[in-house]
């Protein structure tokens, strides 16, 4: 089994640390390894415990946390730092990768092909962080002199390309957008994820979120294998040192950090991270058995456009068959396939229905049996 890793990827305020700590916070029992693909000497000491927010993290070093979560690695070169964590006599079970939106994502998806790393790790899925009440203004960043002096402080930066291409970049990549901040933007955000989905690929979830506050399920396990389809990733803008597919250059684009200098927000953000899920509900439909796994595939499909939901997942038994059919779903996408003997369960299916709240319960359930 390959170990899923996750890009998220955004501007410096968008707010990736914020929803990085919320997923260490809520790991559940995963491991999760959390590297920050940064270079030089910046954010070394004190700044990581700032970025990361976590008790016990004051080190560049890894950091075994008490959930089970390794916290800090600070990745000079990405791909040493991936094999060692791979080499580790418990490995991660789940590996997030934090970048900022100054360095294209598509060179450290194309990492992952490098000999030592692909049979091993898995791009998981690309989560593009937008602050979004900048980006309905159009400048894409809430501080973008900060943008500037954190990409002026970098000689392995572009400093040329305007940060709408950056931008453009970044959305060109994601297989997940998360418009933050909608407590701020309010009534725009409606217009502005329809906006975002039309200017991203088919397929690919806009979920708005205040502080970052996502359940953990609707960001990791998506299992988009991106280092497969790097094609359909499209960059806007190459750098002007294009280093095609010399991967040992390739990830060391990003050096810095996000340490989600929100500072104008602040004040009105000290309620608790949590009440963030409270935008997600979940619930079960059970339904009569499948007769035919791929038709029914294709109605879960159709199902998730016309609902937005976020992820669908499950089990059932098939007509006059002995085995359980799974069934996973990330967005449109529906996998199915037989995993063991159904043995003592009842027939029927069980299916997980995760969105965003005030789904149509009855109208999904009538929909599904």
């Amino acid at each position: 089994m390959k170990i899923p890793a996750t890009i998220i990827t955004g501007f410096l305020g968008a707010g990736k640390t914020t929803l990085i700590r919320h997923l260490l916070q809520h790991a559940e029992g995963r491991r999760i390894a959390l590297i920050i693909n940064e270079f030089g000497d910046l954010g070394v000491d004190g700044d990581i415990l700032k970025g990361c927010g976590i008790e016990g993290c004051a080190d560049d070093d890894v950091v075994e946390l008490s959930n089970g979560c390794i916290c800090c690695t600070v990745a000079d070169d990405f791909i040493p730092t991936m094999e060692a964590l791979l080499d580790r006599e418990t490995p991660p079970d789940h590996i997030v990768i934090e970048t900022s939106g100054l360095a294209l994502p598509q060179p450290l998806v194309r990492a992952f092909n490098w000999p030592g790393l692909k049979t091993r790790v898995t791009v998981d899925g690309v989560v593009t962080v937008l602050d979004g009440p900048a980006v309905a203004a159009g400048t894409f960043a809430a501080d973008t002199a900060a943008v500037d002096a954190q990409r002026a402080a970098d000689d392995g930066l572009d400093h040329e390309t305007p940060l709408s291409e950056l931008y453009a970049d970044q959305v060109a990549c994601a297989d997940m957008i998360v418009v933050n901040k909608t407590d701020i933007l309010g009534d725009g955000t409606e217009a502005l994820v329809a906006r975002l989905k039309g200017e991203s690929r088919d397929g690919v979830q806009v979920v708005p979120a205040t502080m970052g506050a996502l359940p953990p399920e609707v960001v990791l396990g998506r299992g988009q294998g991106a280092e497969d389809d790097i094609a359909a990733r499209h960059e806007v803008h190459h750098h002007h040192h294009d280093h095609g597919h010399d991967h040992d250059h390739d990830h060391d684009h990003d050096h810095h950090h996000d340490h989600n200098h929100n500072h104008n927000h602040d004040h009105h953000h000290h309620h608790d991270h949590d009440h963030g899920h409270d935008a997600f509900e979940s619930f079960v439909v059970a339904a009569p058995e499948v007769t035919d796994p791929a038709a029914f595939a294709q109605k879960v499909s159709g199902v998730i456009r016309a609902h937005g939901i976020l992820r669908l997942k499950g089990f059932s038994s098939v007509a006059g068959k002995p085995m359980r059919l799974t069934v996973q779903a990330v967005g449109p996408r529906v996998d199915h396939y037989f995993d063991r003997p159904l043995g003592d369960d009842p027939r029927g299916a069980h299916l997980v229905v995760i969105g965003q709240a005030g789904l149509d319960r009855a109208a999904i359930e009538a929909a599904l049996s």
